[in-house]
């Protein structure tokens, strides 16, 4: 531990309180990845691991993969100099040091996960255990959100399936789902959902306890940094997936006392079936300024997580100051941020922390290139509470 806080010690100082990460890959076994991840063609396919499909940004949290490497969606930070540290230990090492002395006596680390996720296929119809259920295994609940990714491809299914009918949820016909977890045989089960389209530039808010299944477009996520879920379609992209994965985060007891009910426990049926769904949920684009850039929150709607898109045009400057520590992700273009170059597209020069020194005092974001500087920027919980809300409607 004294190592890594030294070797912290030695990167801020370096970068001036601004950390560079290098890209954490992730692969998936259920589905084949979309490759719009920038790989070469021949690195996606990993053997028993399945396939690249996720990048994940500024991660602390370990992807719960059933095989893979021990740091497999851990994010590395490095130095010029060839230096290397997971930002889970710099984490640990100085907590201070990386959120600020205030925020890390209240909260255990930056509390969010930020991901590119890259599917073939629709992802099978799944929920994420609420706080209640996720805490029987050890967990945090997983809360989410997407923005759909302009400029690449939809892919072949550029819809999601959400939540319920609202007359399951209305006569609380909950079983109507039961049979297919227990025959679990087919894709049917999402005769029972509701279907949105993925519209670049635009998004979902997700709480845990609501099942989705996830379209086709390439998209950003932002969520509570856990990686918890239960499936509950069986066939998906022409197999069958391992109903293992119906019971991934169930305690062996529970599942032995009420078999496939259990995960039925999970979910939220009142969201699940709110008519006013898309409404509650739908994230379009909010502006916070325009002064020689646009600026907008992307990812509202919660105290658990805040992010917002920056358009800066070429040539042009943005000065900020944020309430504390925060990721950056450039998805296109090329520019300095807080002083350091940023290339989007290109993994290893397009992800940076701001610790929280670099975050509260006033730093550039600066285009040097001839086409719009677009980053994504990632915040924990807590840090933005005037983070837009979407109003409640009735009936």
């Amino acid at each position: 531990m004294r190592a890594a806080r030294d070797l912290l010690h030695r990167l801020l100082a370096d970068g001036d309180g601004v950390l560079r990460c290098e890209p954490a890959w992730v692969a998936r076994d259920f589905l084949p990845p979309g490759r719009r991840l920038g790989l070469p063609e021949d690195a996606y396919d990993v053997g028993e691991r399945g396939a690249i499909c996720e990048r994940w940004l500024a991660s602390t949290t370990r992807a719960d993969n059933r095989v893979g490497p021990d740091d497999e969606g851990l994010s590395h930070v490095v130095g010029e100099h060839g230096e290397r540290l997971l930002l889970r230990d710099a984490v640990a090492a100085d907590p201070a040091a990386v959120l600020g002395a205030t925020y890390a006596a209240s909260h255990g680390g930056l509390g969010r996960l930020a991901k590119v996720f890259d599917y073939a296929d629709r992802l099978p119809y799944h929920v994420h255990p609420p706080q209640e259920f996720a805490s029987l295994v050890g967990c945090h609940a997983k809360d989410e959100s997407y923005h759909f990714l302009p400029g690449a491809d939809l892919g072949a299914h550029p819809e999601t399936f959400f939540g319920v009918h609202p007359w399951i949820a209305e006569q609380r016909a909950h079983e109507v789902l039961l049979p297919y977890l227990v025959d679990w045989d087919s894709d049917l089960i999402l005769r029972h959902a509701r279907a949105e389209l993925q519209v670049p530039g635009e998004g979902f808010h997700v709480p845990s306890g609501v099942l989705h299944a996830p379209g086709t477009a390439l998209t950003l996520e932002l969520q509570e940094d856990s990686d918890v879920l239960a499936m509950f379609q069986a066939l998906n992209a022409g197999r069958i997936i391992s109903k293992e994965l119906l019971f991934k985060d169930v305690r062996r007891e529970d599942r032995d006392a009420e078999g496939e009910r259990f995960p039925l426990r999970f979910v939220d049926w009142e969201v699940n079936g709110d008519p006013w769904f898309y409404e509650h949920r739908h994230l379009s684009p909010q502006p916070v300024a325009d002064a020689g850039a646009v600026e907008s929150w992307v990812f509202y709607n919660t105290a658990k997580y805040a992010g917002k898109r920056l358009v800066v045009p070429p040539g042009g400057t943005r000065r900020l100051t944020e309430p504390g520590v925060y990721s950056v992700f450039a998805w296109s273009g090329t520019g300095r941020y807080a002083g350091h170059e940023v290339r989007g597209g290109e993994p290893g020069r397009d992800e940076l922390v701001l610790t929280h020194d670099a975050a509260t005092r006033e730093h550039e974001v600066v285009n040097t290139g001839a086409e719009d500087l677009v980053v994504f920027t990632f915040f924990g919980p807590d840090l933005q509470p005037t983070a837009p809300t979407i109003p409640v409607r009735g009936r």
